[in-house]
């Protein structure tokens, strides 16, 4: 095998990929991402020994964010950024190594900088994922690992807005040193739901990071047309980003749209005063070769989410933070107390026409979970009239394949008293249909990205307490979760860890899931995979 990645749904034939990623990443980009998160286990590993205070803590913390926020499926697929990683990995290490005065002989992580690249490519074989040769135990690391990678997504877009946990980097620290370890099964078990635990605490903070920051998310509609102005279209889920590419363009004739997993920007009362930002172009990630096209202007991706770049727009995409794309324009990082430089792509857009229309019309969104208990009394009373029967959580992550459109046909199947309660891209199989409302409460409520996935978990938590149950299981909720990538995966932890049973998942279980390891969460959560719709909702609603 050239590479092997199994860390997102669509593993080849369901198992890994072996020659190149589905995503489009190179074998050569998949070593070295395997490298630079082995060299992460060494600085954890530094850090744990070192017992860091708080200066140490946060470089620490910092740095395994941003290098694990990296690795997520389509966020980087520059070789280049990641080789660059490892040395800046390996002399951040070595540094700690010095600053706290620790015996290291016989610690796991052994790669130096030689001089020379090639050193780290034959290294890069030796250190990936079928490196444990137990399939359970690999599994059981890999979950923690790639819940890792999805909290470590969360906090880093916490950091830049100067909101920052020890608990959460802390438990980095812990958690990648506890991989490098022989644990038994029942303590790679307890490691599993410490990540769920501490996905939690990470999305709390996230969510504390952008109302205060912005304000909490209104009921916004939201327009899908276009306007006459030339634009800019931002994508992915950086916030910071967002507001600066506001502040940039303001007076310049530019319109400004949100597309995929930025659509919920548009429910933040701190964007809302800006004339020039005009609404939502598009769908989801997959969808971007033909709408990027059809766009016409500049493409601001801020995080993951990136497809194979097509040449038809390739002059006109730029990539900013941890994302990364061969031959294509990259916006530096903002310089300590200062802002990110948007002027390229305001030139560009500048000379561009105006966005081709793809749709008219608007949606509607904004039902975070502050929003949601506003109008809590009202959904009490639905509840108990009997004219909302049941809830059905269907979050998480869009994609490509064919077998997405289970979602599209869940949402047309769901009887008129139930409410879908949704965060992430998976909404745009079904946020367009005309699905109505009960009692003007809208049958989706759309709480945001999937970095707002933390909403439904709180409108959970108060609607039990709102019927004073003692179990969240006991509420009329069913979760049909769509996953994709890591971040979702820390999303489905954070349930587990709140003790939600009866998750669906789909549209197929992950790859890196053995079937001893299934059982287990089958016999602990009653974790489940998806059927026909038909079915599905019969039991869900049942």
């Amino acid at each position: 095998m050239d590479m092997f990645c199994f860390q997102c749904q669509e593993a080849a034939k369901s198992t890994g990929c072996t020659t190149r990623g589905v995503c489009g990443k190179t074998a050569e980009t998949a070593g070295m991402q395997d490298l630079a998160i082995y060299i992460l286990k060494g600085i954890a590993l530094t850090g744990e020994a070192g017992d860091p205070e708080e200066k140490e803590l946060n470089e620490i913390g910092r740095f395994i964010t941003q290098v694990l926020f990296a690795t997520i499926t389509n966020a980087n697929f520059q070789t280049q950024d990641f080789t660059e990683y490892v040395e800046k990995g390996i002399a951040f290490r070595d540094s700690l190594k010095k600053r706290f005065d620790i015996d290291t002989s016989g610690m796991h992580d052994s790669v130096t900088w030689k001089g020379n690249r090639e050193s780290f490519e034959d290294k890069a074989g030796e250190v990936g994922v079928l490196a444990c040769d137990n399939e359970d135990i690999r599994s059981l690391r890999e979950l923690a690992v790639y819940g890792m990678k999805g909290l470590s997504a969360y906090a880093h877009h916490a950091e830049v807005l100067g909101y920052e946990d020890p608990v959460i980097y802390r438990f980095l620290i812990k958690g990648l040193s506890a991989t490098t370890r022989d644990l038994s099964v029942d303590e790679l078990k307890s490691l599993v739901l410490e990540t769920g635990e501490t996905a939690v605490t990470t999305m709390a903070l996230l969510d504390r990071a952008n109302t205060e920051t912005y304000g909490n998310p209104e009921i916004t509609e939201v327009n899908i047309g276009v306007r006459n102005n030339p634009g800019i279209l931002i994508s992915g889920h950086d916030l910071k980003d967002m507001e600066e590419l506001l502040e940039q363009t303001e007076g310049t004739g530019i319109d400004v749209y949100t597309h995929s997993e930025m659509l919920p920007a548009n429910y933040y009362p701190a964007f809302k005063k800006y004339d020039h930002f005009v609404g939502n172009y598009g769908n989801a990630w997959w969808k971007q070769n033909e709408e990027f096209e059809a766009f016409g202007g500049p493409v601001l991706m801020t995080t993951n989410c990136i497809t194979p770049v097509k040449d038809s727009y390739k002059d006109r995409i730029f990539t900013t933070g941890v994302a990364g794309y061969p031959e294509v324009k990259h916006i530096e990082d903002r310089p300590d107390g200062g802002k990110k430089d948007f002027s390229e792509l305001i030139e560009m857009a500048k000379g561009c026409n105006s966005p081709k229309e793809l749709e008219k019309g608007s949606i509607v969104g904004g039902f975070a979970h502050e929003q949601v208990m506003k109008l809590a009394d009202k959904v009490v009373e639905a509840v108990q009239s009997g004219a909302i029967k049941k809830f059905v959580v269907m979050a998480g992550c869009d994609g490509r394949h064919k077998s997405r459109e289970y979602y599209t046909e869940v949402a047309k199947t769901l009887p008129e008293d139930t409410v879908i309660l949704t965060a992430g891209c998976a909404k745009f199989r079904y946020n367009k249909l005309p699905l109505g409302d009960i009692g003007g409460i809208p049958r989706v409520l759309d709480a945001g990205q999937c970095n707002d996935s933390y909403s439904l978990a709180v409108i959970a938590l108060k609607l039990k307490e709102v019927f004073g149950f003692d179990d969240v299981n006991e509420l009329p909720i069913a979760y049909d979760i769509a996953w994709y990538e890591q971040k979702a995966v820390a999303v489905l932890l954070a349930l587990l860890s709140l003790g939600v049973k009866h998750i669906r998942l789909g549209p197929t279980l992950p790859a890196f899931l053995s079937p001893n390891v299934t059982s287990v969460l089958v016999d602990l959560f009653d974790l489940k995979p998806i059927e026909d719709a038909e079915s599905d909702v019969a039991e869900m609603v049942g």
